[in-house]
């Protein structure tokens, strides 16, 4: 090409330019990317030894045991508590029992200047609901879901109404949804709710909840949503023992029914396994509408196994390698399931040993929404901890306990502390060795006792709600 081709093609190379120039400041800028759906599916008094992936052999969990191998499983993460309320308080609000609202298992609402996960991701754009068993507010009170940030509920307000699996009605945000079920009110002895039970059963709660997420899924697929699915299985219906049968309730005892197992025993499994099933039903619908990678799912348990309906938690060891159940700070009581799953995000068949829990969950919802974090949050973010990079630890975590005589616990590094308040007596596990908090180190290393029971006392407000026992 001479220099007199190159003078003609200069003017042609300056429109060129010039018109893409021109095409690009009038090209409509590209949408921001969206935000991921989040969904926290929570059972109910599910050990951590319940799920094949966690080391359970008799119990079907075919889903959730996929869910981990397709993405990741926590084994050092804990519950807000070792009973349901102040637990899912924990969750939702990113605040430890020795800081937030509600700290025990008594009818006391969160009031408005509490601030929930579900506020947070409002505020970022989220359609929120929670479908299943709140336990945070009754009827009218300051506590109930749609005036702590749910856009939709549908489900139990009352934790004591939630032992019934056949429930008269359940509610539908702000009013009563009735059912077909038949019901008799026992009042006598709960003074945090009136219990009940099914003379005749036809509407299963739990089915009913897993309908609802199906809706609300489908509703709200073509925008950012915060799924709070809160299941009552494995918990018991107490209360089932007036009609003279045990209190796991379900249907049928599906593929347990042959077995040569206690009846409550085969309540327990067809329980969890039918909540398996329906866990499957929402990744497969996930993947049908195209929302499978859009979509970091949640799984885990409020508290540890239970001693109750007949339910014997040693029948099919729920609590696995660990000391307790529900009720104790032991690790039994209080470690739990936490399965996260993201395709394309999260790495499948990842493991990760960080210590991490509950009132972690609402600094990492909010570092994933890329919203900022209410101040003074007990919580870290885990998202580094799920995309595999390096994550910041915890000092320590505590928990504390107002029944049995009063309890605390602490655990900074890898090692634990249990004070009993009746006995004045503080025992030390070093988990590293002592998975099962076998034998307390609390007379040979005395000085670390001590030092994790003054943290204790560092670590707690007061509350005009919550104290423990003289």
């Amino acid at each position: 090409m001479n220099r007199f081709d190159r003078m003609n093609r200069a003017p042609l190379l300056v429109l060129l330019l010039v018109g893409a120039a021109w095409a690009s400041a009038t090209r409509p800028a590209a949408e921001p990317a969206r935000p991921p759906n989040i969904i926290f599916i929570l059972a109910d008094d599910l050990g951590y030894g319940d799920l094949g992936s966690y080391g359970q052999r008799r119990i079907q969990t075919p889903n959730l045991d996929r869910m981990a191998e397709e993405g990741m499983r926590f084994t050092n993460h804990y519950a807000g508590s070792t009973v349901c309320a102040p637990s899912r308080c924990v969750l939702m609000t990113g605040l430890h029992t020795g800081h937030c609202r509600v700290r025990g298992n008594l009818n006391v609402p969160l009031e408005p200047a509490d601030v929930t996960v579900a506020e947070v991701l409002k505020d970022a754009g989220y359609t929120t609901g929670l479908i299943g068993k709140w336990g945070l507010g009754e009827a009218e009170s300051t506590g109930i879901p749609n005036r702590q940030g749910f856009d939709y509920f549908f489900g139990y307000l009352s934790q004591v109404r939630a032992h019934n699996y056949y429930p008269a009605y359940l509610w539908k945000n702000e009013e009563r949804y009735p059912l077909d079920n038949v019901v008799e009110i026992i009042q006598e002895g709960y003074a945090n709710g009136l219990g009940s039970y099914a003379v005749e059963k036809v509407q299963y709660s739990h089915d009913l909840f897993t309908e609802e997420a199906l809706a609300f899924v489908d509703r709200n697929r073509g925008q950012p949503f915060f799924l709070y699915l809160a299941y009552t299985i494995p918990h018991a219906n107490n209360e089932s023992r007036h009609a003279g049968v045990h209190g796991m309730e379900v249907p049928d005892f599906g593929p347990y029914a042959e077995e040569d197992w206690p009846e409550p025993e085969k309540g327990a499994a067809a329980m969890i396994s039918r909540m398996d099933a329906d866990v499957g039903r929402l990744f497969e619908h996930l993947k049908q509408l195209g929302l499978d990678e859009q979509t970091l799912v949640l799984f885990s348990s409020d508290n540890g196994p239970h001693r109750e309906g007949d339910h014997d938690p040693d029948y099919f060891d729920s609590n696995g390698p660990l000391r307790g159940i529900k009720r104790d700070l032991y690790e039994g009581g209080i470690r739990v399931p936490l399965i996260a799953r993201w395709p394309g995000t999260i790495a499948p068949g990842a493991v990760t040993e960080h210590v991490s829990a509950f009132w972690d969950f609402l600094p990492t919802a909010a570092d994933i929404a890329g919203v900022a974090l209410p101040d003074s949050l007990d919580g870290l973010s885990y998202r580094p901890a799920l995309r595999g990079q390096p994550q910041q630890p915890h000092d320590y975590l505590y928990w504390e306990f107002y029944e049995q005589g009063g309890k605390q616990a602490v655990r900074q590094g890898p090692y634990k502390a249990v004070y009993f308040r009746d006995q004045d007596r503080t025992e030390l596990y070093d988990l590293s060795t002592d998975l099962g908090e076998a034998r307390s180190l609390s007379d040979e290393r005395p000085g670390l006792a001590d030092s994790l029971h003054a943290l204790m006392r560092q670590a707690r407000t007061p509350s005009e709600h919550w104290s423990f026992p003289d």
